[in-house]
C-alpha cells in the first residue's frame, strides 16, 4: 500500500498542463501579439490560473511558464522579465488594426491576399466585375432591406462584364417587398434551394449576346417553381424562347424587356419546355424570331399548343402555365 501510494504521489508530481503540447513546439500563431501586457498579469512561481487566452488554448504569464519556453505567452519575457524572447519574433502582417500571421488570408473583391514573409500583404490582381464600394454605399442607404445591394452587385457585375445579359427593364409598379416576421423567428445565415429542394431546381441556360435576361430568369423561375409546387412530379426546363419569339407586347425580345409582361404571358399563355422550343437568338440585335408556337384555351384556365414542336425531335408540346412567386 505503502509503494501504491508513493507511486501515486510521482504520478501527480506531473499535471496535466506539464503533459500537454507546447505552445512552442511548431512554432506561434504570432510571436507579436499581447497577452500579458493586455491584461496586465505576471505571476510569480507557479499560478494554474494565471493564463490569458491564446487562440484556440491558453498561455501563461507566471514564472513557472519559463521552464521550457512550452506555454509562456509570446510577450511573457519582453512584459514580465524585461528580457528579448528566447525566439525570433515573426513580423506578420497588419489589417484594420490587427496583427494576421505569416500564411493567413482574406478577401479582397474578387482577389486573395496572403500575408508573405516579410510583413507584407500578397494580393491577386484580377479585374473584379463588382464594385464593393457601390455594392456597400447602397447597403448603407435605409431602403428598408439589404437586398439592394445584391441587386447593385448584379446590376454592376452585367453593366461592366455582360452588357448585354442585363436586359431587364424597370416595370413602372415594382416595389419592395416587405414581410412581418414573428419575434421567435430567425433567418438561416445560408440557404441553398438545391439543397432544400434536390432534383427540382434547374441548371441556368447559356443566353449568348442576347440580351434577354427578363425572358431567361423568368422561364427559370417559373420552371423551378412547378417543380417545388408538383413535389418532383413535372420538372419542366420552359423555353425562353418561347417568350423571347411570342411575348411580343410592349417587349423587345433579343433587345430587353419586362418582367410583368413575361410573367403575365406565362400565366395567361402558357409556355412549352426548352426542349420543344430551343433558343435560336443568339445576338443582341437579331432579326425578329417569327414565333413558332401559340396556344389556345380549352376551359378552367387550361392551354393547349396549336402547333408541333419547332424542334422536330421532340413531340411533347404541353403548355406550362405559371403564376409570379409575387405580384409586379
Amino acid at each position: 500500500l505503502w509503494l501504491l501510494a508513493q507511486a501515486s504521489r510521482a504520478a501527480r508530481v506531473r499535471t496535466r498542463r506539464e503533459l500537454a503540447p507546447g505552445l512552442y513546439e511548431h512554432g506561434v500563431y504570432d510571436a507579436g501579439g499581447s497577452y500579458c501586457q493586455r491584461g496586465d498579469v505576471c505571476c510569480r512561481g507557479r499560478d494554474d490560473g494565471c493564463t490569458v487566452p491564446y487562440h484556440d488554448t491558453l498561455c501563461y504569464c507566471d514564472l513557472f511558464c519559463n521552464r521550457t519556453v512550452s506555454d509562456c505567452c509570446p510577450d511573457f519575457w519582453e512584459y514580465c522579465l524585461g528580457i528579448p524572447a528566447p525566439f525570433p519574433k515573426s513580423p506578420g502582417c497588419a489589417r484594420a488594426g490587427r496583427s494576421f500571421p505569416t500564411g493567413a488570408t482574406y478577401q479582397e473583391n474578387c482577389n486573395l491576399c496572403t500575408c508573405v514573409p516579410g510583413g507584407q500583404w500578397q494580393c491577386e490582381d484580377h479585374a473584379c466585375l463588382m464594385d464593393g464600394e457601390l455594392i456597400d454605399a447602397i447597403n448603407r442607404g435605409s431602403y428598408g432591406f439589404p437586398i439592394w445591394g445584391w441587386a447593385a452587385a448584379v446590376w454592376e457585375v452585367g453593366k461592366q462584364g455582360c452588357p448585354h445579359a442585363m436586359s431587364t427593364h424597370p416595370s413602372p409598379l415594382a416595389l419592395p417587398l416587405q414581410m412581418n416576421m414573428d419575434s421567435n423567428e430567425v433567418l438561416p445565415r445560408h440557404f441553398d434551394a438545391a439543397a432544400k429542394w434536390p432534383g427540382m431546381i434547374h441548371e441556368p441556360l447559356d443566353q449568348g449576346n442576347c440580351a434577354g435576361s427578363w425572358a431567361f430568369s423568368t422561364a427559370a423561375v417559373a420552371s423551378d417553381r412547378i417543380s417545388i409546387h408538383s413535389m418532383g412530379h413535372m420538372t419542366p426546363a420552359l423555353s425562353p424562347q418561347n417568350l423571347l419569339s411570342c411575348d411580343t407586347r410592349n417587349q423587345r425580345g433579343c433587345s430587353g424587356g419586362r418582367l410583368d409582361g413575361a410573367w403575365w404571358y406565362l400565366r395567361r399563355r402558357g409556355v412549352v419546355t426548352d426542349e420543344c422550343y430551343p433558343f435560336t437568338s443568339q445576338e443582341s440585335h437579331p432579326a425578329a424570331q417569327p414565333c413558332m408556337m401559340h396556344s389556345r384555351s380549352t376551359g378552367r384556365g387550361k392551354r393547349q399548343a396549336t402547333a408541333h414542336c419547332p424542334n422536330p425531335q421532340t413531340h411533347a408540346n404541353d403548355i406550362y402555365q405559371s403564376t409570379p412567386a409575387y405580384r409586379l
